[in-house]
C-alpha cells in the first residue's frame, strides 16, 4: 500500500507534468511512426485518402490506450496491428453495405425483352413437328426424364431422345440461319 501511495503524486502540478510527459511521448511516437504506417497503409489500401483515414483511426485508438500502450516493449507493433484491424473492419463494413445495396436494389428488368424472348421461343416450338414439340416440352421445359416422357407419349425412351435431339438441331438452325 505504501508503495502505491508513493507512486501517486501528491501535488496537482506533478500530475500535470505526468500528463504532459505521457502526451509528449505519444507525440514523439506519432512523429516517429506516422510516415512508416501511412506508407504501409497506402500499399495495403491502394488509396492515399483511405490510408490516411485508417492511420488516423489507428492513432486515435492507440492514444486512447496510451497509458498501457506506451509501456509496451514495442508500441509500433501494436499500432500496426490496430491499423490492420481498422482496415479489415472498414473493408468488411463496406463490402457488407455493398452486398446489401445490391441485394436490396430491384433487378433491372426489360419487360419488352422478356416478351420478345417468350415470343421467339413460342415461334420456334410452333415450327416443330407435334411429336418433336411434345418431346421438347416434356424433357426440356417440364423436366421429365426421357423414360417418363416416353410413357406419356407412348414411345420408347430412345425415340424421345432422338426427337428432342432433332428438334434442338432444327431450332438451333432456325436461330442461327433465320430465313
Amino acid at each position: 500500500m505504501e508503495a502505491f501511495l508513493r507512486s501517486v503524486p501528491a501535488d496537482p502540478a506533478e500530475e500535470a507534468d505526468l500528463g504532459e510527459t505521457a502526451a509528449q511521448s505519444f507525440e514523439d511516437f506519432y512523429e516517429a511512426t506516422f510516415r512508416r504506417l501511412f506508407t504501409a497503409l497506402c500499399l495495403v489500401t491502394g488509396n492515399r485518402h483511405e490510408a490516411e483515414e485508417v492511420a488516423q483511426d489507428a492513432f486515435v485508438r492507440v492514444l486512447e490506450r496510451w497509458d498501457r500502450v506506451g509501456g509496451l516493449e514495442d508500441p509500433t507493433g501494436y499500432l500496426f496491428r490496430v491499423s490492420m484491424n481498422v482496415f479489415r473492419s472498414r473493408y468488411r463494413r463496406a463490402s457488407l453495405g455493398l452486398r446489401r445495396a445490391l441485394f436490396l436494389a430491384p433487378a433491372e428488368t426489360d419487360d419488352l425483352a422478356v416478351v420478345e424472348t417468350h415470343d421467339a421461343v413460342v415461334r420456334l416450338l410452333l415450327g416443330l413437328d407435334p411429336k418433336q414439340r411434345a418431346a421438347v416440352l416434356l424433357t426440356s421445359i417440364l423436366d421429365y426424364s426421357a423414360e417418363e416422357a416416353g410413357r406419356m407419349l407412348g414411345l420408347r425412351a430412345s425415340s424421345v431422345r432422338s426427337l428432342t435431339t432433332r428438334a434442338r438441331a432444327r431450332m438451333k438452325h432456325e436461330v442461327v440461319d433465320p430465313i
